[in-house]
């Protein structure tokens, strides 16, 4: 080889190396950032991925799921309600039904429910509100808790057991499974902000089923659990709380009573509580709570307002397991045998409505009787002395 060669390749070695040591320094600089965090503080990249953390049990990952709040992120002219561990598609998987419920109803036209309630609005029963119609007492008299309550024919004699399932509209299939598999007796509780709202009522009260709607209340670690842009607040004025709840109220027509979602500090707030319920009062709408607050605070403010009220006296699926419904709805037995009637209050989980389908096949071979919410809640209101029921269609006869 030739000096001249041999001088060449010697310059080009030398950069050569000094090349390779520098990655080499590099790469391991950049791995023990991966591993250990750099000097500004920033947290290492390959950490969780290497020395992943311990995983809860899958039925603890589950239940943690179904029992977070719906949660809202937009804004009021672009509300777009997700559950958390419910489809955001409102489709059953492997549905070929379309995700409008209006085209479902109308692909049952024709195939009259032999329970269906009377079509709403029911003329006279409504004045205009801020996004639609408000539920109004008519000028004979009939108040709206009345003309949309689910008559009853049952034993009066016979121990009364009602239930409400909550979360309605959120998820299609369990929606559609609610309306068509439960027995008409059972009411269902509709999240203000579904899609397409007015036509979920339409379709439950076409099967039969009373319908109540669901007040968004202030929880205790709010704005964190954050239930809605209407959220009715402890401390906001009285005329804040009405301006929410009259748009709470003109999203359906159809309801006999609406109820909580949420609200445990609400619920401690006597005077703010009394206020709401004076105004459903007025509309001559009747205040079902699924029974999770300070009962002796709900029970004054109703009392207060004079108002017609009822407390579900168990929550069916804090633990949505079918074990855990099975013992609360055996509980509920036992408490209609104590009491004569009870009420229990659900939310939209499949288990939930498939023990409720069970347990109701044998309940009257039981000796008892599955009534709508509004037969039972007239019923207490009777025996505590409040105001005296004017609907026939919700007393037993």
């Amino acid at each position: 080889m030739s000096s001249t060669t041999y001088s060449a390749a010697s310059a080009f070695k030398g950069p050569a190396i000094a090349g390779l040591g520098a990655a080499l320094l590099f790469g391991i600089g950049a791995a023990l950032i991966a591993f250990m965090g750099d000097p500004e503080g920033r947290p290492p990249v390959l950490r969780q991925a290497l020395v992943p953390a311990p995983q809860p049990a899958a039925q603890e990952i589950a239940t943690a799921e179904l029992r977070r709040p719906v949660e809202f992120t937009q804004t009021d002219a672009e509300i777009e309600p997700s559950l958390s561990g419910v489809p955001e598609t409102f489709e059953a998987p492997g549905s070929e039904h379309s995700s409008d419920p209006a085209q479902a109803e109308a692909e049952h036209a024709g195939q009259t429910h032999p329970d269906a309630l009377v079509a709403a609005p029911i003329a006279g029963l409504t004045t205009p509100g801020p996004s639609g119609p408000l539920p109004a007492i008519g000028p004979d008299g009939t108040r709206p808790d009345q003309a949309y309550a689910r008559p009853w024919h049952g034993d009066p004699n016979a121990p009364m057991i009602a239930i409400v399932i909550g979360g309605m509209g959120l998820n299609r299939a369990v929606t559609e499974s609610a309306i068509d598999e439960l027995p008409p007796e059972v009411a269902l509780s509709f999240a203000p902000y579904s899609r397409d709202l007015q036509s979920w009522v339409d379709r439950a009260r076409a099967a039969g089923h009373e319908v109540l709607i669901e007040v968004p209340m202030e929880p205790f670690d709010y704005p964190n659990n954050d239930p809605g842009p209407h959220t009715l607040l402890a401390d906001a004025p009285p005329t804040e709380n009405a301006r929410r709840l009259y748009w709470l109220m003109s999203q359906a027509t159809g309801y006999f009573a609406m109820t909580n979602y949420l609200g445990a500090r609400f619920s401690t707030a006597e005077p703010a509580l009394e206020h709401v319920m004076a105004a459903l009062e007025e509309r001559g709408v009747s205040f079902l709570h699924d029974g999770t607050g300070r009962r002796s605070t709900i029970e004054a403010a109703g009392d207060g307002a004079q108002a017609r009220w009822g407390i579900a006296d168990r929550v069916l699926d804090e633990d949505p397991s079918p074990s855990a419904v099975d013992d609360r709805l055996l509980t509920l037995e036992a408490l209609a045998l104590q009491n004569g009637a009870s009420i229990g209050a659900g939310f939209a989980y499949r288990s939930t409505v498939d023990q409720i389908a069970r347990w109701a096949e044998g309940l009257e071979a039981r000796g008892y009787a599955l009534a709508p919410p509004s037969a039972v809640m007239a019923r207490q209101q009777a025996e505590r002395g409040g105001p005296a029921q004017t609907a026939s269609a919700a007393t037993p006869h």
